[in-house]
Order: structure tokens, then sequence, then C-alpha cells
């Protein structure tokens, strides 16, 4: 598989610059700014902003408190990754897997997460506001805490996702999956989940839902 990084890269084996668009071959290992692309690299508060890493293996590794705002990570596997309090603000992560990723605090507002998978990923006390979640698949993941407010989520798969004390004031929940969410303390004020799929393991306690079109009475 070849892999597409339109900014400058260094291969580690030859230490020789790489032109702006190169197709780099699938057994290269460059660096970007220091940070070794490649699965388990360490690269906490790495500053890639802007970065192209289109369809980049990086299972496993750490970007804790990494600069990648308006980062094109679409297509790449971050699967178990530590992206713990980094700025992912404006990123570009349609069909990025992030299944089990620790993106706790992580600022992913403006993000387009579009068919991304974040099946049981750590979203905790993050900043998704105004993200494009339609088509994601957000089962299991934990998102207590976290600012959804302006959010996407047409389609989206949040069944079994902790949304305690989630912010989703406004948000439209158009045939997203709500089975087996908990929804304890969220604000879904003038939220619309009329179309949304909820059953009895759908936990609404202390939920305020003021305006909420479709919300259980």
């Amino acid at each position: 598989m070849q892999h597409y990084f339109a900014l400058t890269a260094r291969q580690s084996a030859a230490a020789c610059l790489l032109a702006v668009g190169f197709i780099l071959p699938a057994d290269a290992q460059p660096t970007l700014n220091g940070c070794r692309i490649a699965p388990g690299t360490i690269c906490s508060e790495a500053q890639l902003s802007g970065a192209h890493l289109r369809g980049a293996d990086l299972a496993r590794s750490n970007f804790a408190r990494a600069m990648l705002d308006h980062a094109d990570l679409r297509g790449a596997n971050l699967r178990n990754a530590n992206l713990r309090r980094a700025k992912l603000d404006g990123a570009r992560l349609d069909g990025t897997v992030l299944a089990n990723a620790d993106l706790h605090g992580a600022d992913l507002s403006h993000a387009s997460l579009y068919a991304a998978h974040l099946g049981n990923a750590d979203l905790q006390d993050a900043d998704v506001r105004d993200a494009d979640m339609r088509g994601a698949v957000l089962r299991g993941a934990r998102l207590q805490g976290a600012n959804l407010e302006g959010a996407q989520f047409s389609g989206t798969d949040l069944r079994r996702a902790n949304l305690a004390a989630a912010e989703l004031r406004g948000v439209q929940l158009n045939n997203a999956d709500l089975r087996g969410a908990n929804l304890e303390n969220a604000d879904l004020r003038d939220a619309d989940v009329s179309s949304a799929r909820f059953d009895a393991s759908t936990v609404w306690r202390n939920a305020r839902m003021d305006g909420c079109t479709g919300c259980p009475p």
C-alpha cells in the first residue's frame, strides 16, 4: 500500500528530503518535524499543524498534546493511539480509525469525522463543537462531559455510548442510534431526537430536555 504525504518529508534511512507530493514506498519511514511516521511512534507535543498524513499507519502512537490542527488524517489508522489533549481542531479525519483511542480533553472542534470509527474511544471532556460526526461509529465511546454543541450526528452509531453530562443543546440526531446510550444529566435542550433510535435501555435520567423534540416525557 502506498502512503501520500504532501508535506515535505525526510526518509529515516536515507536522510534526504523528499519533494512535496512524493509517493512514498510502503516500507519507508519518513519523519515530519522530527516525528517518525510509523506505528507506535512517540510524538507527544509534536508540531504537525496542517500535516498531510492521509492513510498513514499510526496505530498505538503517542500524540498526547500534539498540534494536529487542520491536519489531513483521512483514512489513517490511529487505533489505540494516545491523543489526550491533542489539538485536532479543523482536522480532516473522514474514515479514520480511532477505535480505543484516548482523546480525553482533545480539541476536535470543527473537525470532519465523517464515517470515522471511534468505537470505545475516550472522548471525555473533549471539545467536539461543530464537528461533522455523520455516519461515524461511536459505539461504546466515553463522552462524559464532552461539548458536542453544533455537531452533526446524522446516522451516527451511538449505541452504548456514555454521554453523561454531555453538552448536546440544539443538536440534531437524525437517524442516530441511541440504543443503550447513557444520557444521564446531559443537556438536550432544543435538541431533535425525533428520528433517532432509542429503547428501554437508553438512560435519560435527570437530562435537561426543555424544548427537545422527540425526547421522552
